[in-house]
């Protein structure tokens, strides 16, 4: 595998000269990817340094403990040193996602179990506001609509990072809660103590980091606008200022009601259109790819149940990892960090085997 390093090598000096390029920073959306890419390879410099360094210093070991047993002492710790640094460098060459480094829009629908359900849709968006926070992530809520006791029927919201490293950008970590949250407790609405199971769904999609990356013709595009409503259907806006987008050539509809300005609805429904367009090129993208570079955790049916949230008991449990914890309180404070390094890890070990296989075939 690491005769792979070579070639991202060469391409990281690459970068380095475009970056001292003025004319790459001419073009935003260019010097974003540039950056983004170097931010990248960065990282894999860096550990095959160490690899290379660690590797040096034993075989320097070796070949003095050879003419004074003294040094041998130390061979054993410089086998660790290397042997981590040699994983290390072996993980950050495993096929990358390319979007790993975008922000993202996340869309989260009342499911099964009516108005708990819509209460446990705002715990979540409470839940991953706290886990952007803790991250230095912003978050804006785009559109909701809200239940008669204060909970969501949807919310679509916004999370961005203010870095340019991939591997902390917030698709890298949030594309895996795209699936069914399954919820067990005693509901608000539930006057004797019993528990009740519902469902709230979580959809996640990377953001189109300029709006030119994704081509849309006006003429692909029917738009209507109508008056916002409340909840229980009241309305709260006496003029047309909700906007419904629908792209013709794939059926996607985006509706937006939450500005009281018709153009800032339009803008925001069509951030959440470009989105859904660069998702959908991506899924085309992960099923022409191999299957060492197929996501295995993501690739589940967006029906799935994901995950449970069991709060009598107090238990988080992943069903894709296996991973389970009973510190739910602190999970729903944001806490998410342990749940979705499962989820890197196994996608990582399960692309790593994918890779493995791939190799042995060729």
């Amino acid at each position: 595998m690491f005769d792979s390093v070579a070639p991202l090598l060469a391409e990281y000096e690459q970068l380095q000269q475009q970056l001292a390029d003025p004319a790459l920073h001419a073009d935003p959306t260019r010097a974003r990817k540039v950056n983004r890419r170097y931010a990248e390879l960065g990282r894999v410099v860096a550990a095959h340094e160490a690899w290379r360094q660690a590797d040096a210093d034993l075989a320097a070991a070796r070949e003095l403990a050879a003419e004074d047993a003294a040094f041998a002492a130390e061979i054993p710790a410089l086998e660790e040193q290397q042997a981590a640094a040699q994983e290390r460098l072996r993980r950050l060459l495993i096929p990358r996602d390319p979007d790993d480094g975008r922000d993202v829009i996340m869309e989260i629908k009342g499911g099964e179990g009516g108005e708990e359900s819509a209460l446990f849709a705002a715990d979540l968006v409470r839940m991953y506001s706290h886990y952007a926070d803790g991250r230095g992530w912003k978050t804006e809520i785009l559109d909701a609509t809200p239940s008669d006791l204060g909970g969501y029927k949807d919310v679509q919201l916004a999370i961005k990072s203010s870095g340019s490293d991939p591997a902390e950008g917030v698709w890298a970590h949030l594309k895996y809660e795209g699936g069914v949250h399954r919820v067990q407790r005693v509901p608000a609405t539930e006057s004797q103590g019993r528990i009740h199971t519902s469902t709230t769904g979580v959809l996640v999609f990377p953001e189109v980091d300029e709006p030119e990356e994704i081509q849309i013709d006006p003429n692909d595009l029917k738009i209507d606008v109508f008056r916002s409503s409340g909840p229980g259907g009241q309305s709260v806006n006496t003029t047309d200022s909700a906007v419904r987008i629908t792209h013709l050539p794939t059926g996607i509809v985006v509706s937006m009601q939450n500005e009281k300005s018709q153009l800032q609805n339009r803008e925001a429904g069509m951030r959440v259109l470009r989105a859904r367009l660069l998702a959908k090129q991506q899924e085309e993208r992960d099923a022409a790819a191999s299957d060492a570079r197929r996501s295995q955790i993501r690739g589940m049916d967006r029906s799935e149940r994901i995950r449970t949230y069991n709060f009598p008991e107090n238990r988080i449990a992943d069903h894709r990892t296996g991973f389970k914890a009973y510190n739910l309180d602190q999970v729903m404070n944001g806490a998410l960090d342990p749940v979705i390094d499962s989820c890197i890890a196994a996608d990582e070990e399960s692309r790593l085997a994918a890779l493995a296989t791939e190799t042995a075939g060729s």
